[in-house]
């Protein structure tokens, strides 16, 4: 309940940008000392600003990938040789025929290229995905009817009923901002809004994860683990992290990071440095 009435404060202020206290309260039908607390609790992991008598939402660039004003094609460089491993790994795990769901996320978007020589339906939210989709493979892609917003790289149906809604698929691969012991985190409701619409049309949720994603507490829970049926992600994870992820009766994949590949792109191997909870 909390959960939800937080994600649905940060809805508002992503459409009308600022409220105050009292709009917050006549829309989302709590008290004001409620409304306060959550905004307390949201501006405190830098997901809105404080206003005088109210809240407001943060600039996109501020709340998304990570550290403020990181572009897309910086995230993809960031730890990419562990990205690349992890792309690989599940783009093997497609067979040709299958229907298969991928959303908009720097790992995930590694997988196209991994992808070019199958036979596969693949539904995307992110209009990067699909564009590289068609341009280097035969594969049939869907995406959703909507609006495109270009800060988060998703499409977006105002309508639950729109064309991708009655179809489903035997996997869906996920990128996250975030892993923890309650679940799958992002950092932006809007992501938050689209993901969740497609993570119920598969029939198995796999998730790509690098291992700097299990250091990230701050943000919303987008699902339980009890949602999720594998975790790939690489070497560089906890024994501590494989643990309550394997108690959770998740797999986990492991896998090396793929310097070699990344040095066949002409790419150099990341510079970005992570600490990962032991």
């Amino acid at each position: 309940m909390i959960n939800k009435r937080r994600n649905a404060l940060l809805k508002l202020l992503a459409d009308r940008q600022s409220a105050t206290v009292h709009q917050l309260v006549e829309t989302l039908d709590a008290s004001p000392s409620t409304i306060r607390r959550d905004i307390s609790w949201l501006a405190a992991r830098h997901l809105i600003a404080r206003t005088r008598g109210g809240a407001s939402a943060l600039q996109q660039k501020k709340r998304l990938g990570g550290i403020a004003g990181d572009t897309f094609e910086q995230n993809v460089r960031c730890n990419a040789e562990r990205k690349l491993a992890i792309a690989r790994r599940a783009a093997a795990m497609c067979r040709d025929g299958e229907t298969i769901i991928i959303n908009g996320g720097t790992t995930t978007f590694m997988m196209a290229d991994f992808l070019a020589g199958k036979s596969l339906k693949i539904m995307t939210n992110s209009f990067m995905m699909a564009e590289r989709l068609l341009r280097t493979s035969q594969n049939e892609v869907v995406i959703p009817g909507g609006r495109i917003y270009r800060d988060q790289n998703v499409i977006l149906s105002p309508f639950d009923n729109d064309a991708t809604g009655d179809q489903y698929a035997s996997k869906m691969f996920m990128s996250v901002y975030g892993l923890s012991m309650l679940g799958l985190v992002e950092s932006d409701p809007m992501l938050i809004r689209a993901e969740k619409r497609l993570i119920g049309q598969a029939e198995k949720l796999i998730v790509l994860v690098d291992s700097s994603k299990f250091a990230r507490r701050a943000g919303l829970i987008l699902c339980s683990l009890k949602q999720v049926h594998a975790v790939i992600t690489d070497t560089g994870v906890s024994d501590l992290s494989v643990q309550w992820l394997e108690q959770a009766g998740i797999e986990v994949i492991v896998v090396p990071p793929d310097s070699a590949a990344l040095q066949g792109r002409g790419c150099k191997p990341s510079l970005c440095t992570t600490q990962v909870p032991s």
